[in-house]
């Protein structure tokens, strides 16, 4: 499932898609279906780690930013920690992605590193082996992070479709599933009438940082 933020600051779904596996070929056919339909430009992708979805990116909309979700990195991380070690750890993970600066935050990595790296080296990789993607939202002012760290927008979107499916222990196929899910979406969408918060601020940042690819509207 796909939510976009368009130029005038409201959200919608963009698409929803089954299938077997999340590989690069899968969502290559996703964001090409995207173009299909109109979409020409996609200022930062925010995704939750998923397998070839950069690598897709990267062939069908090379200009854009990927930023890893921060949320879904920290759970991730705390998949390699034991239980009674889980506030301190979350505790030390703070400073990193709160710093207000990228080499702030790798020197916050590095003495997470010397406190924690010993005991959970996996948790450590985890950050460095994606740390390109993790660190994009640094590169913005305090008001564009706040809308790209996470993927908060659609998670919230999932609970509200997870209301509608859980009833159903079964569907005969895949279109019905799809028939259920866009009734539900409609009904989920009706509610999104508000703009993002200060979205004529993040409006004029954007428009210094991606100059000429920020237009408006034209019905």
């Amino acid at each position: 499932m796909v939510i976009g933020i368009d130029i005038e600051g409201q959200k919608d779904v963009l698409g929803i898609w089954i299938g077997q596996s999340e590989s690069s070929k899968f969502w290559l056919g996703v964001l090409n279906d995207l173009k299909a339909r109109g979409v020409q430009d996609v200022l930062v992708f925010s995704t939750d780690n998923l397998k070839g979805f950069s690598e897709a990116i990267a062939a069908c909309f090379p200009q854009s930013d990927v930023q890893k979700c921060i949320v879904h990195q920290i759970r991730n991380s705390l998949r390699y920690v034991s239980y009674k070690d889980f506030k301190a750890v979350a505790a030390a993970l703070k400073p990193i992605y709160q710093a207000p600066t990228e080499e702030a935050a790798l020197m916050e990595l590095d003495q997470f590193e010397r406190g924690w790296g010993a005991r959970y080296p996996l948790c450590v990789k985890s950050w460095r082996d994606n740390w390109t993607e993790l660190a994009t939202f640094y590169r913005y002012p305090v008001e564009m992070r706040r809308i790209m760290y996470t993927t908060n927008i659609i998670e919230g979107y999932h609970r509200q479709l997870r209301k509608a499916t859980k009833g159903k222990s079964m569907f005969p196929n895949d279109e019905a599933l799809l028939k259920m899910l866009y009734l539900a979406t409609m009904e989920v969408t009706r509610k999104w009438t508000m703009r993002v918060a200060n979205w004529g601020t993040i409006l004029g940042q954007l428009a210094i940082y991606f100059g000429d690819r920020v237009t408006p509207y034209l019905p």
